[in-house]
């Protein structure tokens, strides 16, 4: 073909409106096509076949092609290794650019490179956006110009940057005519791609005025229905905005939603300054912890088997519908590290697994806030205590007997380590471990 394009590359900004990269390609003056790369090096390293977040991916792809048909318009979609695909699009199109939005990952930034490489051989422009976070890289620094290291500084700082400027949304909908006018293109299932539906509902994409209202009383009580937004799933892929998340909390004057989003926003900062957390810890001297990382207590507790109801009762939900409570996630990842004293990084990948909501920056510094490595100022002492813990945010049980309908009858086990006793050891294994660095 000879028409001039511009092409978007989606990843995890899935929607047409308020989307950074899609407005500048828009306003580009050619016609716009947009892209989605199910990416082979990604799925192929999936166990089960039955992911919820492939499943959720190609529902949403669907969505999208269907609101792109509606304007005389398509979405290109391939399965494929992104470096292949590309090589393909450049004999199939005439690019003239590309634009697709800031990803933070190690791996997605090996692979722009590689993609900005292989477009620059053919003289085609690439261009990339803030999107998918309200500040990044170093729009929120320390007053030496260092990237924060710990939340509370960074935090304040973040809230006093957050103008209404940061929370306009790209204007997408006045530029509908931009897009490349052609049919809709077929698009693989998730059967061509090896994958089976689990079938469960995915919740909405959007927060209401009542949750937000009530966020700051009723979030910590995993037994609540609705008591959270579960919108992580729609942040993780872009399916909502989060300029428009922050816009509504900051209209409902909900200081405590808005805090969420600064988290998100730290740990995405975290691992673009700090690329060395995938791996490894945060503060270096706890890889020098000596985990004791005893398989036969990993597996019960991975099945929700560990005599702890409100641990079980986390575990066995994530197990069923492949999302925790982020509360019951503090206290699952505590109790792994701590009165297990198992690598907090075999609860990651157990968790990336598992999550449909399972975003890297995230989950990576949950785990390390858990285990004490990561960027968290508490000493390494604080160790939770689940059955406080359950009495506090589960008082009539409600939760566990949910998850847990046993946990009344002789057949539930006995806990498989004491508290004290547990919470002791980390102790004393912790203390051990960051004597050996001085």
């Amino acid at each position: 073909m000879s028409e001039s394009l511009s092409l978007v590359w989606l990843r995890r900004d899935l929607r047409l409106h308020d989307n950074a990269a899609l407005y500048h390609a828009l306003k580009s003056g050619r016609p716009v096509l947009p892209i989605f790369i199910f990416d082979r090096k990604i799925l192929d390293a999936l166990d089960d076949r039955c992911d919820r977040r492939v499943e959720f991916l190609v529902q949403e792809i669907d969505r999208l092609r269907d609101e792109l048909a509606q304007l005389g318009s398509t979405l290109v979609v391939r399965y494929g290794t992104p470096v292949d695909i590309w090589k393909e699009l450049i004999t199939q199109y005439t690019i003239a650019d590309v634009f697709t939005n800031h990803d933070y990952e190690g791996y997605a930034k090996e692979r722009d490179k590689a993609i900005g490489d292989l477009l620059a051989e053919h003289s085609i422009g690439f261009h990339t956006s803030k999107d998918q976070t309200l500040f990044e890289r170093d729009e929120v620094l320390s007053g030496k110009k260092t990237p924060y290291t710990v939340f509370t500084p960074y935090s304040r700082n973040w809230r006093e940057k957050l103008t209404d400027f940061y929370l306009k949304a790209y204007p997408t909908e006045k530029y509908v005519g931009q897009y490349w006018k052609t049919q809709p293109l077929p698009a693989p299932t998730l059967k061509e791609m090896g994958f089976l539906p689990v079938g469960d509902p995915f919740p909405p994409r959007t927060v209401s005025r009542v949750l937000l209202d009530n966020y700051k009383k009723t979030r910590d009580i995993p037994a609540l229905p609705h008591s959270t937004s579960e919108l992580s799933i729609h942040l993780r892929f872009g399916t909502v905005s989060v300029r428009d998340l922050a816009r509504q909390a900051k209209e409902a004057d909900d200081q405590t939603f808005l805090n969420e989003l600064c988290w998100r926003d730290f740990y995405f900062q975290v691992l673009d300054h700090f690329p060395h957390v995938e791996k490894n810890s945060f503060r270096r001297e706890y890889d020098q912890i000596e985990w004791r990382n005893n398989e036969a207590e990993f597996d019960k507790w991975c099945r929700g088997e560990t005599g702890y109801p409100i641990v079980d009762a986390g575990m066995r939900q994530l197990n069923t519908i492949g999302w925790m409570h982020n509360r019951v996630r503090m206290i699952t990842a505590s109790f792994l590290c701590k009165h297990l004293l198992i690598d907090w990084r075999w609860g990651e990948a157990y968790f990336g697994k598992k999550l449909r909501d399972y975003d890297l920056s995230a989950n990576n510094g949950g785990w390390q806030w858990a285990a004490g490595s990561g960027t968290d100022a508490a000493p390494y002492f604080r160790v939770f205590n689940p059955t406080l813990q359950a009495g506090k945010f589960d008082a009539k049980g409600v939760y566990i007997r949910h998850w847990v309908p046993e946990v009344d009858k002789p057949t539930y086990p006995k806990p498989m380590v004491e508290h004290t006793m547990a919470r002791q050891r980390a102790v004393d294994t912790y203390r051990k471990a960051l004597k050996k660095v001085k």
